[in-house]
């Protein structure tokens, strides 16, 4: 069962611009940015932050390819094995689509790519819906569109735009451990 395609237009107008390796490291900061929820399961401490440890140098040197593909389906088959060790509701819970963004495409093309982006878009978006506790999309949900819509810009301007991509990455994922550490304080 695939997750429904991207809704807001100007996200989805973005994915569908973007090159071959915005779209691979669009998907990749979903997945990164998604990580800290498995740090509030119990039992799955080290393999997140094995999952984490695995990603980074895979920020460091985005040069897309089939080799870098490679690498990124090793460290995405960690974060998997870490999800794996969550008891999450089978199909719909937040580790679930943390498990689904992992699906790396077989090949660094750009309809591959496009639709992997799509999925890791959506599973994000879904994941920050079930922390706000609102289906249409409170401030969190709100807050992801967003930095992923600045991201796909960041990606597409003149230059590199990767190290600007990764800060915007990162930010997201600390608002998304603190949103997860506080969801956990209240279950």
């Amino acid at each position: 069962m695939s997750l429904p395609l991207v809704e807001p237009t100007g996200l989805a107008d973005r994915i569908g611009r973007a090159d071959e390796r915005a779209l691979a490291v669009s998907a990749l900061a979903c997945l990164d940015r998604c990580l800290p929820l498995l740090e509030y399961v119990d039992g799955v401490t080290v393999g997140a932050a094995a999952a984490d440890a695995a990603l980074r140098p895979l920020w460091e040197a985005a040069e897309g390819g089939e080799a870098w593909l490679g690498r990124l389906r090793l460290a995405a088959a960690g974060v998997v094995r870490a999800a794996d060790l969550a008891d999450a509701d089978a199909g719909t819970g937040p580790v679930e689509l943390l498990r689904r963004a992992a699906a790396v495409p077989r090949r660094y093309e750009a309809g591959e790519l496009r639709g992997w982006a799509e999925e890791c878009s959506a599973a994000a978006l879904s994941v920050h819906r079930q922390l706000d506790g609102d289906r249409d999309g409170g401030p969190l949900a709100t807050g992801e569109l967003r930095r992923q819509e600045r991201l796909l810009d960041l990606l597409a301007e003149d230059g590199d735009g990767l190290r600007a991509a990764f800060v915007q990455s990162t930010e997201g994922k600390r608002v998304l451990r603190a949103a997860a550490a506080r969801r956990a304080r209240r279950a």
